[in-house]
């Protein structure tokens, strides 16, 4: 299986390795904004996700045991390529996932939600991203605008954490 990669992916991956947060453990700040995106959505999992060159690793992760996927699996690979980011109302119905494992299998995938984590150069690092097992309608406008807070402010935090 295969990826969407944005049109400047090394750049990207440079931005990205330039935070210095991959494979960092856990901290208050994701968490907390992960647990009120799952509180605010009613979605049982929430994830802010890294893009890195094979993987998504994920810096905070409420509703899933598992630290990171393969990117040619994640939802999140999609996302990163608008600056609007990506809803799946139902994965099964949408021929880019209806086979993905993720769907298919463990953890059951059926909506998403996820707005790119976009640096001040432009650079979609990830994602922040809601995850549902039943299907849902389409974000509203509100909800939407909810979530890309959401995002804008982990975001903020990557580059509080690269400046200290």
């Amino acid at each position: 299986m295969t990826y969407p990669t944005p049109p400047d992916e090394a750049g990207r991956q440079a931005a990205l390795e330039s935070f210095g947060i991959l494979d960092t453990p856990a901290t208050p700040e994701f968490d907390r904004l992960t647990r009120l995106a799952t509180a605010a959505f009613d979605a049982p999992i929430a994830l802010v996700s890294l893009l890195d060159k094979d993987r998504q690793w994920f810096k905070s992760c409420i509703g899933l045991h598992e630290t990171s996927t393969p990117r040619d699996v994640a939802f999140c690979a999609h996302a990163i390529l608008s600056d609007e980011g990506l809803v799946v109302p139902d994965a099964k119905k949408d021929s880019r996932f209806a086979n993905n494992p993720l769907v298919t299998g463990t953890p059951f995938i059926r909506f998403y939600a996820g707005a790119p984590l976009i640096t001040d150069e432009g650079y979609r690092l990830g994602t922040f991203c809601i995850i549902d097992n039943h299907a849902r309608d389409d974000l509203s406008r509100a909800e939407r605008a909810m979530l890309r807070d959401l995002a804008d402010l982990a975001m903020e935090t990557i580059e509080r954490g690269a400046s200290s």
